[in-house]
């Protein structure tokens, strides 16, 4: 019960001293890496964010790992999550190794139960994502598909007005952005 508010001064200091090394180095670190460390999330950037948490509170909070030490590896996971990134904007084949595919859950009026079960999602959630898209008919609705980075996009259905701008679409064509998952 002696240590539960307080152990020492120097060990207070160290902890001080090392969680404001690891901010600095984190914000700089995820400055350097760009948007793709802080944006919407897919699995593999889930991960390495996960890491890098795990990471920075070890070396902040274990006397026996040193900043230097914690340092590198956190440096070493932006420099791997760099390589496989890059790699995978250039590789059709690795990219679709290590991100999960956009897949359609909702499609012209019919949920889809197999590709719903298949990525667990219930029907709630899919209404819930029309709801915050301020849609509130199934008619209206093209398709729903669900993101590598787990977000529901909602296809809303083409106007009237979007046809007249695109005349060469025909009446029950796909979309250009929903025909590659079709």
């Amino acid at each position: 019960m002696d240590m539960l508010f307080f152990d020492n001064i120097d060990k207070l200091g160290r902890i001080v001293l090392t969680t404001i090394m690891v901010y600095i180095l984190i914000v700089v670190a995820t400055k350097i890496s760009g948007k793709r460390s802080t944006s919407q999330l897919n699995n593999f950037d889930w991960i390495v964010t996960v890491m890098i948490g795990s990471l920075s509170a070890s070396t902040i909070l274990l006397k026996d790992i040193p900043f230097i030490e914690g340092m590198t590896s956190i440096v070493v996971l932006y420099l791997l999550q760099f390589l496989v990134t890059k790699y995978a904007s250039i590789s059709p084949q690795f990219s679709s190794f290590i991100l999960s595919e956009p897949r359609i859950v909702f499609y012209q009026g019919q949920f889809l139960p197999d590709a719903m079960r298949d990525e667990r999602l219930t029907r709630q959630e899919i209404e819930c994502a029309m709801r915050s898209e301020g849609i509130h008919s199934f008619d209206d609705v093209e398709a729903v598909v669900f993101e590598s980075d787990a977000k529901l996009t909602i296809i809303p259905k083409p106007t009237a007005a979007d046809n007249s701008d695109h005349p060469q679409r025909e009446e029950g064509a796909v979309s250009e952005t929903i025909a590659p998952l079709m």
